[in-house]
């Protein structure tokens, strides 16, 4: 016999669980007491910063992350990390503080009735009936967020289960991968091989399940044009592969313009598709051919046209790489895009393009200036995997605590957050965090003093001007920056911009860049009043 706190921390230890990413309260002092040699306690000075440094370490590892939060703050500080690990397949096993089991039934302080609010947005939720289930329901849990499609399971423990007697959980073994069904991709392979013009869209399941290499020989091999999926969570192609044509818009219309002269379509590890504005359309042209493969049965379910094959991404692109008939088409390379001129104020164009000149190869991008993210995406070209995450929920606050989780799981990278000055705020605290655990994150802010995304989405949807809370003056991300312990400068003019940037990469120590940048709406996600969108005024 050992204790429910002893045989969590033997689980932890075998599973490869050994860092807690946390935010402590009353109720989970009894497990964290004493913790042993062997781990590390990664301390978040807010519940979602704790989360969502777990959630860039998971998904900079490709393994499950142990998040330990406090009673029903976990599902109220904590709950946006959980959205945002759901729609990111990222596997997370947290667990939270409960009350004592003696008193749960007088309704003491902080009890919690966490397990039902978070059950949405995970994959499992559970108070174990007994204190000796606790290892058990750890071990499962882990099993289940790493199985596909990845997410978080969720477990609430009462404080009085830890010093419980409970026999040790043995170690075991539980395969992830499932297969497409071959047949399913066989139509998949006729289809390709009767295409007059086909196109690949490459979505974030694909280095989910290890397929980057599978899906660059599968384009390759028929030479088919390569679109990254609407609002891309993570970048799955090469950036300056000479097949790859950039990234599709997030409404109906324009989507269906990109997609028209495409007789065949398929999507590698994405939705069909992810939408944003409402804006009429078809999933693509009438007459084409729509395939989705995808590690999720919501996705699959979720598609307006086409056929679905659930399974496994990476097996699915080399069974087609191995089955269809070779392309031979001349291809140019990709058009050399023109450097923006330095202004006063800076665009966002000039400020992504000097930062790309400067990027390591392998460089790592957590980004979140919803603003900017086009000019982002057409100036930071990267080639390697593993290369970009953002957010895919849509809630702000996920690219620091992420870039700080991202960094400590590639220590041989460098991680870069381009970050709006309102996103910021969000989890702002993850500042600290990085200074605390010589994380070298190079935070560059996109200090425009509003929310520009919410200009450019008000000025799309025509809802006219008259907009309160759009503008943010008097916010100093620098001097906040040095407050938590962090070097930090503010850049206006851009003929400083790359020494400071220069400065920052050559630095061992995390830093914050503040970069004044001109203010106003941006475009909708790259989309503008050509589509014609309804009058929502």
């Amino acid at each position: 016999m050992t204790t429910v706190r002893e045989a969590t921390y033997e689980v932890l230890r075998n599973l490869g669980m050994n860092k807690i990413f946390g935010n402590p309260g009353s109720s989970e002092l009894p497990f964290l007491k004493d913790m042993p040699a062997d781990f590390e306690y990664i301390l978040g000075l807010h519940e979602r910063v704790a989360a969502g440094m777990a959630l860039g370490y998971a998904l900079g590892r490709g393994e499950a992350a142990f998040v330990n939060l406090h009673s029903i703050a976990s599902a109220g500080n904590g709950l946006s990390a959980l959205i945002d690990a759901h729609y990111l397949h990222a596997p997370l096993v947290v667990t939270t503080g409960q009350q004592d089991r003696r008193q749960i039934m007088a309704e003491p302080f902080l009890v919690s009735r966490a397990v039902e609010v978070v059950k949405p947005y995970v994959k499992w939720a559970c108070e174990p009936l007994r204190a000796e289930d606790v290892p058990s329901a750890i071990a499962r849990g882990y099993h289940l967020a790493m199985q596909p499609p990845r997410g978080p399971v969720f477990l609430s423990i009462p404080m009085d289960d830890w010093n419980q007697p409970c026999q040790p959980v043995m170690a075991r073994r539980v395969s992830q991968s499932v297969l497409p069904e071959p047949a399913a991709l066989d139509e998949v392979v006729g289809a390709i091989d009767r295409s007059k013009k086909l196109a690949l869209i490459a979505g974030p399941q694909i280095e989910e399940d290890g397929g980057w290499h599978d899906v660059i020989a599968l384009a390759e091999r028929v030479n088919a044009d390569v679109y990254d999926a609407p609002i891309a969570s993570r970048w799955t192609f090469p950036r300056n592969h000479r097949l790859f044509c950039g990234g599709l818009l997030p409404a109906q219309r324009p989507l269906e313009a990109q997609l028209s002269p495409y007789d065949t379509v398929v999507v590698l590890g994405a939705p069909v598709f992810l939408y944003y504005a409402y804006v009429p359309g078809n999933p693509v042209a009438p007459g084409s051919s729509l395939f989705q493969i995808t590690n999720s049965p919501v996705d699959a379910s979720a598609a307006l046209a086409g056929t679905s094959i659930v399974g496994n991404v990476a097996a699915a692109a080399k069974y087609l790489a191995t089955c269809v008939r070779p392309v031979e088409r001349n291809v140019p390379p990709c058009p050399l895009r023109s450097e923006p001129k330095p202004e006063y104020p800076m665009t966002t164009a000039y400020l992504f393009s000097v930062l790309n000149k400067l990027l390591p190869a392998d460089a790592i991008i957590s980004e979140e200036c919803p603003s900017s993210k086009g000019d982002l995406d057409r100036y930071i070209r990267l080639d390697q995997p593993g290369s970009f995450y953002s957010v895919r929920s849509g809630i702000l606050g996920f690219g620091v605590p992420a870039a700080v989780g991202l960094q400590l799981a590639n220590s041989k990278r460098r991680v870069v957050c381009p970050v709006g000055d309102g996103s910021l705020q969000y989890s702002i605290q993850a500042l600290w965090s990085a200074v605390q655990s010589k994380a070298p994150v190079v935070f560059v802010v996109v200090q425009n003093n509003n929310y520009s995304a919410l200009k450019g989405f008000r000025d799309f949807t025509q809802v006219g001007k008259n907009v309160p809370g759009i503008d943010i003056p008097g916010i100093r991300p620098a001097l906040i920056a040095q407050g938590y312990g962090m070097k930090a400068r503010e850049v206006d003019h851009p003929a400083d911009l790359e020494a400071s940037l220069r400065c920052a990469f050559d630095a061992h120590d995390p830093q914050l860049i503040s970069v004044n940048v001109q203010p106003g709406g941006q475009k909708t996600m790259g989309m503008d009043q050509s589509v014609n969108p309804p009058n929502y005024g």
